[in-house]
């Protein structure tokens, strides 16, 4: 190789080559479905922003207690919107504590969990900006629905948003996040429900032990209109009608 360092312009010798090697990128990029081309960065992560098939369809996400390590594009996507997630518990007698379900990281994300028998929502922006909501009461032994209901502000990307607790449809706490991600909370960190793997998204529970002591019959989360409840609770109808959506 005599031009090892790619010192010698060939683009500007050779113009006629150079035309040869678009025309050629442009019909196998044609073939292969290279284009649109898309240069965005950040806004790609966003399945929304970027346009693409998303693996959740709908407005509704159902998952159960268990399923662990789901990646960023495989829950729903909750960013620059409202959301709602809800969850059926058996809390022990002994109280409960533990994560309900989480997405993402130290470096950012959200976690629903019991913490000294309270219900507790915790928003992570970047590591650098921590909201925690807490419930005003504890947990009562039995069944019960808890729900976190996230009103987004609108009007732009990684706005705030109002934060409402409930349990069996009675508000037991409310609170604000003033930042929220706009594209993405983790490269590497995932979803889990009933635990949190990884770093924790929220500093009141450490990186192990931290498995939701009691049951965990489902987990709802629903977006947009879907997230709109007037007695904020998933009823029996409103379950059968998920059920049937997924046949």
């Amino acid at each position: 190789m005599k031009d090892w360092s790619q010192a010698h312009d060939l683009a500007g010798q050779m113009p006629e080559k150079v035309a040869e090697l678009k025309r050629l990128f442009d019909l196998e990029a044609t073939k292969y479905n290279v284009f649109p081309l898309d240069d965005r960065k950040g806004e790609r992560v966003n399945s929304d922003i970027a346009g693409r098939p998303q693996v959740v369809h709908g407005s509704t996400q159902l998952l159960f207690s268990g399923m662990r390590r789901l990646s960023e594009n495989t829950a729903i996507n909750i960013k620059n919107k409202s959301h709602s997630v809800s969850a059926e518990l058996e809390i022990p007698s002994s109280g409960a504590k533990g994560v309900i379900a989480a997405h993402g990281g130290h470096m950012g994300g959200w976690s629903l969990y019991v913490h000294e028998g309270k219900l507790k929502y915790h928003y992570n922006f970047l590591g650098l900006l921590r909201f925690t909501v807490t419930a005003g009461s504890s947990l009562p032994a039995g069944k019960h629905q808890v729900r976190m209901e996230f009103a987004y502000d609108g009007g732009g990307l990684g706005k705030g948003a109002d934060i409402a607790l409930y349990v069996d449809g009675g508000k037991v706490g409310e609170g604000r996040v003033a930042r929220t991600h706009a594209f993405l909370f983790s490269m590497d960190e995932t979803m889990d429900v009933g635990c949190e793997a990884g770093e924790p998204v929220s500093e009141d529970y450490g990186p192990k032990d931290n498995a939701f002591n009691g049951r965990i019959g489902w987990v709802q989360i629903d977006i947009d209109a879907a997230a709109r409840d007037a007695d904020h609770m998933i009823g029996a109808e409103e379950r059968f009608m998920v059920a049937m959506a997924r046949q």
